[in-house]
């Protein structure tokens, strides 16, 4: 099975364009391919969002926009597994809104796992489930809320979790990408 795990950052509380986006593609318990990107997210930045990531309208500045990035690899690059974030309907949100602002039109549902429901089940003894909680637990390194960085170690969850005998297909789920809702998987 081949996942394509992503983080993505966000300029503002509507949550509907990404700063940054970060992908590793997972295959036979390994990261194959890594993928970081700066998003021009084409409008407004909240302070809230600038001091939580650190990424500023500046540091986008020139950087490609979502539509960009989807034409030039993205797209092709999501396309090629079970999507996979950590707390993923969020991140499964603001792919759905970028595809929509853009009227990029991709595919009706996607499949995905939600890493915190996979460390919930895996790692029952920790006190919480968010990212950094789980990274460091198992000694991942994490740079937290660099997409990159985000989504590298929730890779390494994904691949630990498998290792320690964590059946992944009993965690896939659909995702209506038009109604913005996880639904049943297709399976």
């Amino acid at each position: 099975m081949r996942y394509i795990v992503f983080d993505t950052e966000t300029p503002n509380a509507r949550n509907d364009r990404m700063s940054q986006i970060g992908v590793c593609v997972v295959e036979n318990g390994a990261v194959t391919r890594s993928f970081g990107s700066l998003v021009n997210p084409e409008c407004g930045f909240d302070a809230f969002n600038i001091s939580l990531t650190g990424i500023s309208p500046a540091a986008v500045r020139g950087k490609p926009c979502f539509a960009a990035l989807w034409e030039g690899g993205l797209g092709e690059m999501l396309s090629g597994g079970v999507l996979a974030a950590h707390n993923a309907p969020f991140d499964m949100a603001v792919l759905a809104k970028c595809l929509a602002h853009y009227g990029i039109a991709w595919r009706p549902r996607a499949e995905y796992i939600d890493t915190v429901r996979l460390a919930r089940a895996v790692f029952p003894e920790l006190p919480n489930h968010r990212l950094d909680t789980v990274a460091g637990y198992l000694g991942i390194e994490l740079d937290h809320h660099d997409a990159a960085s985000d989504a590298m170690a929730c890779a390494r969850i994904l691949i630990e979790s498998e290792r320690r005998g964590a059946a992944l297909d009993s965690f896939v789920r659909g995702y209506d990408l038009a109604a913005r809702r996880t639904v049943a998987p297709a399976r």
